[in-house]
């Protein structure tokens, strides 16, 4: 009785799933890559300083990290749709308030409870979607959504600039609530089904507070390292943290995150070790080449803006692409080619110099277009697919979180060699040699990096479900 329960109706439309999860995987990457243009105009706005900016991003990428795993395991339990309704309801709630908000600290508090919702729906919607399209469909379903989370990227810098300079900063917000909206109407009127695939188990609250704890003070640490002697010891805290956190849920017969399930499947612990290492690879490339396009070629603000949006426009396009190809071939082997092409992206982009082509650049960003297409969509389909329905919750929320530590690890490989080969200097025509050094080496370090993950995403080709051989 249980299982029929469970499964959703059969006059239930996939095609609703699909445009229900793609709404909100485009809007959590827009609402962070548009506030991020915007944060210049809401600091005049509220006279805010620069700590307090940064405090806008940084909570709402907090938030969404910390949630991600405990909100999946509490869906498995309760069930995937209600926690999802809940993280679009927070999330447009947030939304509407934020344009609102009488000071910057109340706009930072309303951000990270946008956050939260951000998790909610991260957490949730790729479960959903994978207990509700059949295998043979998922990579397709997957290259879909990957593509709507790259549409939100590059369409947030653009947008946003465009709302701002013709209606406003607060339009940024205004605009992102009927997408939200319509996808929570769909979902309480079609999605005609729950999925609860650990029903009846206990939440682990006490994980869940040791793992908050361990990435707080590992987030909050890191983002300080170069500003506070405390930063370091609050780093070593986070790491004893997470050991002990690791220890407690080996243990726990209820955990958030099933420890023994990571160690007997092989398939679903490599895949995440290689997202978390493709995104530690990759996420500082924009970083460097905004830096380097602007300071050390000159070009301006908005010239680097579509030079730089090649690379997640390639990835919107191909992304559907290459989920339906991991459909009829090896996913697995898929995302590893995926790998190999961003390595040789970062092999390249070691190369380039102060009299590098812009078209150089172009190349650059066209094979990491190309290499993150390749390995994004089919690297997701082949973590649903080495699961369980009983574990869809925990499986998407352990990757959206592999990917945010991945792209934590970046900015502190970046922050490391800034420091090491400028100090404190600003990045300028005058400190350019050091710049160039810090990014020559900082893209050396990541190729390499690359080639790791490729070992971890090799390896677990020899290991397959049943069900998925072919993944």
């Amino acid at each position: 009785m249980k299982n029929r329960k469970n499964k959703p109706q059969p006059r239930f439309s996939t095609s609703h799933t699909i445009f229900i999860v793609s709404a909100v995987q485009f809007l959590a990457p827009f609402m962070m890559s548009a506030v991020g243009v915007a944060l210049p105009t809401i600091g005049r706005f509220y006279g805010a300083s620069a700590v307090s900016l940064a405090l806008v991003e940084m909570v709402y990428m907090l938030a969404v990290t910390l949630f991600l795993l405990p909100v999946g395991r509490l869906a498995d339990i309760t069930g995937r749709k209600k926690i999802f309704v809940l993280g679009v309801a927070l999330f447009a709630l947030a939304t509407i308030l934020l344009p609102f908000s009488p000071s910057i600290d109340i706009f930072i508090a309303i951000r990270f409870l946008q956050g939260i919702g951000v998790s909610c729906t991260v957490s949730t919607s790729v479960a959903i979607l994978s207990s509700v399209v059949p295998k043979e469909k998922r990579g397709k379903a997957m290259g879909i959504i990957v593509a709507c989370v790259y549409l939100g990227l590059s369409a947030g810098p653009t947008l946003a600039g465009l709302m701002i300079a013709w209606l406003g900063w607060q339009w940024i917000f205004f605009a992102s609530v009927p997408l939200a909206m319509a996808a929570m109407i769909l979902t309480l009127t079609q999605l005609k089904g729950e999925w609860k695939g650990a029903e009846g188990e206990s939440f682990d609250w006490m994980g869940s507070l040791i793992y908050m704890t361990a990435l707080s003070c590992l987030i909050v640490g890191v983002s300080h390292l170069e500003s506070h002697t405390w930063a370091s010891d609050l780093i070593a805290a986070g790491v004893v943290f997470m050991i002990g956190f690791s220890i407690f849920e080996y243990r726990h017969h209820s955990p958030i995150l099933d420890i023994r399930l990571l160690l007997s499947n092989r398939v679903l612990a490599f895949s995440n070790i290689a997202t978390w290492i493709n995104y530690a690879a990759s996420f500082g490339l924009t970083f460097f080449f905004s830096l380097y396009l602007q300071v050390v070629k000159g070009m301006s603000a908005q010239a680097t803006g579509f030079v730089l949006v090649a690379q997640p426009i390639i990835q919107a396009v191909l992304s559907p692409l290459s989920g339906t190809l991991s459909d009829k071939i090896s996913a697995s082997k898929l995302s590893t080619a995926g790998m190999a092409i961003c390595a040789a992206g970062l092999g390249f982009a070691a190369s380039l110099d102060q009299d590098a082509q812009t078209w150089q650049v172009l190349v650059v960003l066209v094979i990491m277009g190309l290499g993150f297409a390749a390995f994004s969509t089919p690297n997701m389909t082949t973590v649903m697919g080495s699961v369980g329905s009983r574990h869809y919750g925990i499986a998407s929320s352990l990757v959206a979180t592999m990917r945010s530590i991945g792209m934590l690890t970046a900015m502190t490989i970046t922050t490391l060699l800034l420091s090491m080969f400028m100090g404190d200097a600003e990045v300028s025509t005058a400190t350019a040699p050091g710049f160039l050094k810090a990014m020559h080496t900082a893209f050396m370090i990541f190729a390499l990096l690359s080639l790791v993950g490729i070992i971890f995403s090799m390896a677990r080709v020899k290991q397959a479900p049943g069900p998925n051989r072919k993944r």
